[in-house]
Order: structure tokens, then C-alpha cells, then sequence
């Protein structure tokens, strides 16, 4: 067979199934051949192709954010965890509210009873907690502080999280604190200072059985300007 012989029946079987080139070629010729295409003016094959793929992959992106009606109940599909029922009824209604403060929290004494009860429990009794008279004499707060431990441990009560007669996700099965992202203590938090929780939605992730939130609280301190702590708080929320 004649080589041109031979490239016509090539062409014409790659024609009758275009998708044997995709997989010949690797994922960098992929990226740039319609570069390849425009400077070489090759065969514009592949390029139908990969327009097809895109398409595709525009269409599933499209189809995956929207709730679909079966028996009643919303099904959603995203990075291929597939939602259902109450998880997914969630999921759609806590994408309108990404980005907003969902809750401000009341108001919160840290006295020095409950920094030394902490320090009991901890074991931590360095002086610039628990000794209010060296505190005053050397500490530059001139008076003790919380730990930043403590102000952690209190987050369930001053976020609301551990209110079981006003639970914020009343149908969910279960509601575990999956850790944190990011810690930090900007200002200490002087004894006696009334301290509360104001938490944002930063981000809704769709995880097998349930959803994973992202929730950027910051611990405010009454009257000073600058917060005490800033955390990134993961949620797990399952079904």
C-alpha cells in the first residue's frame, strides 16, 4: 500500500471515530493544538473534537449546579458527589447565602474564675493568666489575659452550636466539627472583657453523606476595635 493510500484509510477511519486520536495524543499537544492549528493550518479534526469535549464538559458543569426533580425530592451532582433530599434542599439554599454573617452571638464575661477553672484543666498556670497581682506589676495588659486555647474552647457556646433547642441544622443526622483552617489572636483578651461571635458562610462543599462548611468566625471584644481571634472553622454536616 502506498503511503498516501495508506494516510487517506487512517483519515477516514479516524473520521468514522474521533475520539481513537484523543486518546494518542498527550494532554500538552491537547492544550495547544488549536495554536498548532492556526499556525500549521493542520487538520481540523482534532480541533471538532476537542470543541465536542468542551462542550460537553460545559454542559455537565451547567447541569451539576442545578436541583433536579426525582420523586420529588432535589438531586445535585458536584465534583462527583451526588446530593439528595434534605442534604441537597441545603446545599442549594446555603449557595444565597455564601459570603453573609449568619450569626452574631451574645455577649460573653471571660472572668478570672473561668480562666483558672481552664488552667486547672489545661494544666497551663503561666502567670500572665492566673496571677492577677504579677500581671498587674509586670505584664504590659498591666492585668491577666484569657488563654488563646480558652477563647477556642468557647467557641461552641458563643457560636450557638451547642444550643440544643434551636439546633441551626434541625433535620441534620449529625454535626461533627471537622477542625480548623486558620488560627490566629490578634488581641488579647483582657479578664473580665465581654467577648461574642459573629460567623460568615465562606464556602458549601458537597461531601458523601452530607455537606462541608467553611465558616470564617471572629471573636469580638466589647469596645476594642481590632478582634481577639480569627478562625477558619470546618463543619461537617451529615444526613
Amino acid at each position: 500500500m502506498k503511503v498516501v493510500d495508506f494516510l487517506k484509510h487512517k483519515r477516514e477511519i479516524l473520521a468514522q471515530h474521533p475520539f481513537e486520536l484523543k486518546d494518542w495524543l498527550s494532554p500538552a499537544i491537547r492544550d495547544y493544538w488549536r495554536e498548532f492549528q492556526q499556525k500549521a493550518h493542520l487538520h481540523p479534526l482534532l480541533g471538532r473534537v476537542l470543541d465536542f469535549q468542551a462542550d460537553q464538559q460545559l454542559l455537565q458543569q451547567q447541569a451539576a449546579s442545578q436541583a433536579q426533580a426525582v420523586n420529588s425530592q432535589p438531586v445535585l451532582k458536584e465534583n462527583a458527589v451526588e446530593l439528595s433530599g434534605e442534604a441537597a434542599a441545603l446545599y442549594v439554599a446555603l449557595q444565597s447565602k455564601i459570603g453573609e454573617e449568619t450569626h452574631v452571638g451574645e455577649w460573653l464575661q471571660v472572668s478570672q474564675p473561668l480562666i483558672d477553672q481552664f488552667a486547672a484543666v489545661t494544666g497551663d498556670h503561666q502567670w500572665i493568666h492566673t496571677d492577677p497581682e504579677r500581671a498587674a506589676a509586670e505584664s504590659p495588659f498591666k492585668t491577666t489575659i484569657a488563654h488563646g486555647f480558652l477563647t477556642l474552647a468557647l467557641l461552641p457556646q458563643l457560636t450557638g452550636s451547642v444550643d440544643e433547642a434551636t439546633p441551626e441544622f434541625p433535620s441534620a443526622r449529625m454535626v461533627v466539627n471537622f477542625g480548623l483552617e486558620q488560627v490566629r489572636f490578634p488581641y488579647p483578651i483582657k479578664v473580665d472583657s465581654n467577648i461574642r461571635a459573629r460567623t460568615r458562610l465562606a464556602r458549601v462543599t458537597p461531601i458523601k453523606g452530607g455537606l462541608e462548611l467553611l465558616k470564617e468566625i471572629k471573636i469580638e471584644i466589647e469596645g476594642i476595635r481590632r478582634p481577639g481571634c480569627v478562625i477558619e472553622s470546618l463543619t461537617r454536616i451529615y444526613f
